[in-house]
């Protein structure tokens, strides 16, 4: 194959949008895999990206493109070919800059192209040129609407005027006459023949003229033909040639989604493990909530048994003060009966002395 890629990267894909001329509309859910292919057959290189099977870029790169560097890791450049312009997002600075080196390298590469293939079409299209000139002068010239005199032959050219008749003997008047007659009829034929060949030529150059316009639309339609055939045989060409390279891709896709099914299956658990804290949390602040209300209960019950124990302290106060009051009286009490003992005490001794003395 002709066309083989010569440097890929990967990379997110806009195009501009054709409407606003202003907003980017990405051709590319993902990144995928920008490459450049030079095609040795013509002597091309060209920008191809493909999106599964879909060509989302087929830029054919000419001297008169330039790629700008809009931002720390996208840039972009302009088709005119494809009336559009691309636009693309690396993944880091370094390969922002390596497209952009390589952009550069192969625009170059293609003016010098362009350079070698305008000095062979200048070689080869001068003696052609030369030959198509006189080819298309040559119906113009009096000589190949009348004819040369080799043409012609002997037939001297046309007198705009017929000889007069020189006076000759009288003899040979009647001769002279029947001749002169027979060379203005001849002459008369041969004008009324060119008269009628010029009118075939120049019809004939009119109708090659309109025959011309019409090839040349013919052939632009070819070529628009053709062009349109090249360009869907290199598109195949590209799926084709790059098998390899979706292969890869595929390997690397497959990869991606195995790390991005363990990451998922990680975070799963994670997820699980988080659903069962924040479960154990629903349980903590149940059991708060309930420990909440009963220390709020208890500080109720606390208040209520405050205020029953100021009450007993005061009935307590109250008691003490009664029962220093009975003691005080129990005291007064017992000194009373105390006296009152000693009372009888003195009363029995006189008794008894009594008793003695009137038993003596």
């Amino acid at each position: 194959m002709g066309e083989q890629p010569i440097f890929s990267t990967r990379a997110h894909v806009f195009q501009i949008d054709p409407t606003t001329k202003k907003n980017w509309v990405p051709t590319s859910k993902h990144a995928v895999t920008v490459s450049y292919f030079y095609d040795s057959t013509r002597n091309v290189y060209r920008i191809i990206s493909l999106d599964g099977s879909k060509a989302i870029i087929n830029s054919t790169i000419t001297p008169n493109m330039t790629f700008t560097k809009t931002s720390q890791k996208f840039g972009q450049w302009a088709d005119s070919r494809a009336n559009t312009v691309y636009g693309l997002g690396f993944s880091s600075e370094n390969h922002l800059l390596k497209f952009a080196e390589k952009f550069a390298e192969f625009k170059e590469a293609a003016r010098l192209a362009k350079e070698k293939s305008q000095e062979k079409m200048e070689l080869t299209s001068t003696p052609s040129q030369e030959s198509a000139t006189g080819d298309l002068q040559s119906p113009l010239t009096p000589e190949s609407i009348n004819g040369t005199d080799d043409e012609r032959g002997t037939t001297p050219e046309m007198p705009q005027h017929p000889p007069e008749p020189r006076p000759e003997p009288s003899q040979n008047q009647l001769p002279f006459s029947h001749s002169s007659s027979s060379i203005n009829k001849h002459w008369e034929a041969e004008l009324a023949a060119l008269k009628g060949n010029n009118a075939k030529l120049t019809a004939a150059l009119l109708e090659s003229t309109a025959n011309v316009k019409q090839w040349k639309q013919q052939l632009a339609a070819y070529q628009e033909e053709a062009e349109r055939l090249h360009k869907r045989v290199t598109e195949l060409e590209c799926v084709s040639g790059q098998t390899p390279v979706i292969k890869s891709q595929k390997t690397e896709l497959n990869q991606t989604i195995e790390e991005l099914e363990s990451a998922l299956k990680a975070k799963e658990e994670e997820l699980e493990r988080l659903k069962e804290e924040v479960e154990s949390g629903n349980e903590f602040q149940t059991q708060k909530e309930s420990l909440t209300h009963k220390l709020q209960e208890t500080e109720e019950r606390n208040q209520t048994l405050e205020a029953q124990l100021g009450q007993l302290e005061l009935h307590l106060e109250g008691s003490q003060l009664e029962s220093e009051a009975f003691r005080k009286s129990l005291r007064s009490l017992l000194e009373l009966l105390d006296g009152k003992i000693f009372e009888l005490t003195e009363l029995r001794d006189s008794l008894a002395r009594l008793i003695e003395d009137s038993s003596s």
